[in-house]
């Protein structure tokens, strides 16, 4: 009985899924919103650099990056086929990295500010006083580890929400999740050289690190040394990318509630990671948390509007 139950209830729910299409978006526009963002962005980053007098070869490759990027997107629409079309939607995600090292172009250069004492006092009031540290160790090395291997696999969250549109058959939804996660991301991104700071585990050496050292930590610290950016710390970038993709998912599929939350979930875990790990303080996270509810909240109203 329990056996046929099972049978039917599968059955059912094969016979109302979609198949799997690659190709079920109509040819895209010559520019879609999120890409619009990632043009405006990376025109912002060309005026700065050429603001801050750097190398003429720097200035010419900033200017070079928007024109290049228009120009593909353009040719594709222009000559548009099936395989393109995926090129271009998975190939836009590579821009949140150029985007990222390109705020070391932007002249500023970290350093220590009045208010990160003010910040550090907030974040050892977190940690200790409030029992943060006590809680994530609370249970061993296990929990430290997750925070720290989530954090290690930031930069997968937004591919992994991609294949969800992908598999989800939602294709059409994919420009609302792209322009989520670029305008959030990009907005914290053009901050960062406007507030030039220094992680809390260099201004602070040696002071409220993690008492619990995994593997995953050793590799993240050794990431942040070798390929990191010098420019700042706040807002937190890595924050602004985890919570703006799972805002995108949000607005691109909120029927699929399990993704969106394990999406959040993840966001979650990336924050406070970044307090715990003393990568950032929590005011950086929560500048970039804020940022990225209210690129979420305006998107919303335009969708409500159009």
């Amino acid at each position: 009985m329990k056996r046929g139950l099972v049978k039917a209830a599968l059955t059912s729910a094969l016979s109302e899924s979609r198949p799997l299409d690659w190709s079920v978006a109509a040819r895209p526009s010559i520019l879609r919103r999120g890409e619009k963002v990632a043009i405006a962005y990376f025109v912002y980053t060309a005026v700065m650099v050429s603001v801050y007098g750097e190398p003429v070869t720097r200035c010419l490759v900033a200017w070079m990056l928007p024109l290049v990027l228009g120009t593909a997107l353009a040719l594709e629409s222009r000559y548009s086929a099936v395989w393109s079309r995926v090129t271009r939607d998975w190939a836009l995600l590579g821009l949140i990295l150029i985007a990222y090292w390109q705020v070391d172009w932007l002249g500023s250069r970290s350093m220590q500010v009045p208010w990160q004492q003010t910040w550090i006092g907030w974040d050892r009031y977190l940690l200790h006083e409030a029992g943060l540290s006590g809680a994530i160790e609370a249970f061993g090395a296990w929990l430290p580890s997750i925070l720290e291997a989530v954090y290690l696999c930031l930069y997968a969250i937004p591919p992994i929400c991609m294949g969800v549109l992908y598999v989800d058959c939602r294709r059409d939804r994919i420009d609302r999740y792209l322009t989520t996660l670029l305008l959030g991301t990009f907005c914290a991104y053009a901050l960062l050289p406007h507030f030039p700071t220094i992680s809390p585990r260099i201004a602070f050496p040696g002071q409220d690190l993690p008492s619990t050292i995994s593997f995953w930590r050793g590799i993240n610290i050794w990431l942040l040394d070798h390929c990191d950016i010098s420019a700042s710390v706040f807002p937190s970038g890595h924050v602004a990318v985890a919570f703006s993709s799972a805002f995108g998912l949000l607005r691109a599929v909120p029927e699929r509630r399990w993704a969106c939350l394990t999406a959040f979930a993840a966001a979650i875990i990336v924050f406070t990671a970044t307090i715990y790990g003393r990568y950032h303080y929590a005011a950086d996270g929560l500048a970039s948390f804020v940022i990225t509810v209210a690129v979420w909240r305006i998107l919303q109203a335009l969708d409500r509007n159009a």
